[in-house]
């Protein structure tokens, strides 16, 4: 599973937590006695880390792992697709610790000082933006994620009309395409990114971890679904969801190339999702 499913399922944990405060919760198979530490639940009071339990204290599992997730129909799912259920996922929880939050404050610092040495007006917000997946290349879930994906030139020509106004900065890792104008930090690991957003007014990028981790901040965002996964069943009422409505959506194809999902990356344009980007922007 994702970091987004990792955030689903702190939500739960907070609940349970209230409920039987005296067990240590952790995350896992509970059928199997398997369990999973994520970063996700670094700092997080409701959820132990399961690599260092207490042996006197019980043990309270939360039944979360890849084949048991509240948004997916295993009955009627094949081996090639994904069907979803209609689901709403409630905003989970990120604790960052005192030096994710002052260095998260540097790194802001920093693109400010970017902008001004580029611009000689003041930005309007500050736009944290992912653009693609780190699993785009991954034998196992490559297929899935370049379904999913909106597409380099579409992010390249959306990235550079908004870096005319915004202050953008945009998180990138192995597989990233690196664009010019917005500003990059250095060294910035996935909870740190996270601190940054926190501090940003929105986020922009595809439907998926920074996507959760955007509602967990109560930060809007405008995400990417295209045609690939709807959000009835992991969007969030707040968040701008961008959607290819079409008679073959959503496909939840992870097995080969979709053609439908291509026509969602054309049929969803730079324009549509300014439209979108604007609407926050103005609220």
């Amino acid at each position: 599973m994702g970091y987004g499913d990792d955030l689903l399922v702190t939500k739960i944990a907070s609940k349970i937590k209230k409920q039987f405060p005296n067990r240590q919760i952790v995350i896992g198979d509970a059928k199997n006695n398997n369990v999973y530490h994520s970063i996700i639940y670094d700092n997080n009071p409701n959820i132990s880390d399961c690599r260092n339990l207490e042996k006197n204290i019980p043990i309270h599992i939360i039944d979360y792992h890849p084949y048991n997730r509240p948004y997916i129909d295993y009955i009627n799912s094949t081996n090639t697709k994904y069907i979803w259920k209609k689901y709403k996922p409630q905003p989970g929880e990120i604790y960052f610790s005192k030096k994710e939050k002052i260095d998260a404050k540097n790194v802001i610092t920093e693109a400010i000082e970017f902008w001004n040495s580029n611009n000689n007006k003041n930005y309007k917000k500050i736009i944290f933006i992912e653009t693609t997946s780190t699993k785009v290349k991954d034998r196992q879930f490559g297929i899935k994620h370049q379904n999913k994906d909106w597409g380099k030139d579409n992010w390249k020509k959306l990235i550079d009309i908004l870096c005319k106004d915004y202050l953008v900065i945009q998180s990138v890792h192995k597989e990233s395409k690196k664009n010019i104008g917005p500003f990059i930090p250095k060294n910035m690991d996935f909870r740190l990114a996270c601190a940054v957003l926190n501090e940003a007014d929105f986020y922009v990028g595809p439907e998926g971890g920074f996507g959760h981790v955007a509602a967990a901040l109560n930060k809007k965002a405008a995400l990417y679904f295209g045609g690939w996964i709807t959000p009835e069943s992991i969007g969030y009422d707040f968040h701008q969801n961008i959607y290819y409505k079409h008679e073959l959506s959503p496909c939840g194809e992870y097995k080969k190339l979709c053609t439908h999902c291509e026509e969602a990356r054309k049929a969803i344009s730079v324009d549509i999702f300014l439209q979108y980007i604007n609407k926050i922007s103005s609220s």
